[in-house]
């Protein structure tokens, strides 16, 4: 039989280490989650200053879509560092697969394809966001409510 006095130690050496690693595991997921929910909170603050109507699938007015477009480059430079911060594995892939059906989902409405396809003509930034989302072409006069209007007969 061991002797008692080795065991003992040994056994609370062992549990130790685990208590401790498990520790540290949940240290360290609930701070990707904090970090996250940083990330979360700062989507919610950008795009509460883009007018609703981008999202409701409506197009903006030619003012309208000028006067708002620095707020959807600052949305494409928040999407583009969640892609890269999935790229550095820094997100979890469940928190990464939402934010990009989310990205997805606000680069089908009119405002936000325009004005994507318009950053990416002009610019080479965002090579990360560009990788999952390549730019698409928008016909010219579909984009603004007016040239609609112009289009249709009376």
């Amino acid at each position: 039989m061991a002797d008692p006095s080795i065991t003992i130690p040994g056994i609370t050496t062992t549990v130790s280490v685990l208590l401790v690693a498990w520790q540290l595991l949940r240290t360290h997921r609930q701070s990707v989650t904090v970090f996250e929910d940083s990330l979360a909170r700062e989507y919610r603050e950008l795009t509460a200053k883009i007018p609703t109507k981008a999202f409701l699938e409506g197009n903006l007015t030619e003012q309208e879509y000028e006067a708002n477009f620095d707020k959807f480059y600052r949305y494409f430079d928040l999407s583009n560092e969640q892609a890269f911060l999935h790229e550095k594995r820094r997100v979890r892939g469940s928190t990464w697969k939402f934010w990009k059906d989310g990205i997805a989902s606000n680069l089908k409405r009119p405002a936000f394809k325009r004005a994507w396809n318009e950053v990416c003509e002009k610019s080479s930034d965002f090579a990360e966001l560009r990788a999952h989302f390549p730019p698409a072409t928008v016909p010219d006069g579909d984009h603004t409510e007016n040239n609609r209007r112009q289009a249709s007969p009376s």
